[in-house]
């Protein structure tokens, strides 16, 4: 028998909303270098490694981004938690909302929807462990003024 707890390992609690910075951190979320990226990236290009150990290796990470995902997507969720319509606005989010609501949609900060083209899968093991390695190590930077 099997027990399911709906809880995130690493639980976000944002006890301040901040849409200024929603902005910034939904690029973690449906950006190039996002954790949607991140989890097809992986789960893509498993099936062109040369041995079983890898495959299992990269669908592990997949599977692990995914769940970076759910954070990320909590972080939106409750930095922009409550905040009214002109708080929205000013934060340069009116437009993603009035489409979205409060759900969480993947785009990057500039508003672009995620698209499969930022990921690559060339068939090539080595080529795809380098776009592994470009886009996981890319820093998210957020600069308050």
């Amino acid at each position: 028998m099997w027990t399911y707890n709906k809880v995130l390992q690493y639980p976000v609690n944002i006890k301040c909303p901040n849409p200024k910075l929603a902005k910034f951190i939904i690029s973690q979320y449906g950006g190039p270098d996002g954790e949607l990226s991140a989890s097809l990236r992986y789960l893509s290009q498993r099936f062109g490694m040369p041995d079983q150990r890898s495959k299992a290796t990269l669908n592990d990470i997949g599977t692990e981004e995914l769940a970076h995902l759910e954070m990320v997507g909590s972080i939106v969720h409750q930095l922009t938690e409550g905040v009214g319509p002109e708080e929205i606005e000013k934060a340069g989010l009116g437009a993603y909302y009035t489409d979205h609501g409060v759900d969480v949609y993947p785009v990057s900060a500039a508003g672009n929807p995620w698209t499969a083209a930022y990921i690559a899968c060339k068939g090539d093991p080595i080529a795809n462990l380098q776009e592994d390695l470009a886009a996981d190590v890319v820093p998210l930077i957020v600069q308050h003024k």
